[in-house]
């Protein structure tokens, strides 16, 4: 909810921002399913994986619904409180950079040691992304948290690889 004496942007406004932030999640879903699928043959399906790891097949479709949940709770959070959005926005985007440089680093260089530190550092960055995200829209913070737990999921996973294969 917008503050007292905050106006709410226009529905253009709205729309535009939607759209932006749409357009930019699912950039960095397409750049890392760039560096992605040429290392799945034959360098990813010859690690050593957990018995837990999903099945190929299921990343894309978490991931697509996951940027479309992160680009509409970053939208819900401008729109609630434009005002007050520098620091949520730099979290958001610090995030996103990190989300978009663990596929080139564990996929696109193969290494997986130091996509662990990355992921560290991506779900520290998420966290901070809903921390900021509470104090202008609860709404906004409630959707980034599937993405924090998959994003968990996927720490473990990469851990449980890294124990696995080095």
């Amino acid at each position: 909810m917008p503050s007292a004496g905050t106006r709410r942007p226009s529905r253009g406004q709205q729309a535009a921002v939607l759209l932006l932030f749409l357009v930019l999640c699912l950039a960095v879903e397409v750049a890392a399913a760039s560096v992605t699928q040429p290392a799945i043959e034959p360098w990813y399906r010859n690690l050593a994986k957990p018995a837990w790891t999903p099945p190929d097949q299921a990343f894309p479709i978490v991931w697509t619904l996951l940027y479309i949940m992160m680009a509409v709770a970053v939208w819900q959070a401008w729109r609630d409180a434009p005002n007050r959005f520098g620091w949520p926005l730099a979290c958001f985007l610090i995030q996103l950079a990190l989300n978009g440089a663990w596929s080139y680093v564990f996929f696109g260089m193969g290494e997986i040691v130091a996509a662990f530190l990355v992921i560290l550092a991506l779900v520290l960055a998420i966290l901070a992304t809903v921390v900021a995200f509470a104090q202008i829209s609860r709404p906004a913070a409630w959707l980034m948290l599937p993405y924090l737990l998959w994003v968990g999921y996927a720490t473990a996973l990469n851990g449980a690889i890294v124990q696995m294969n080095v």
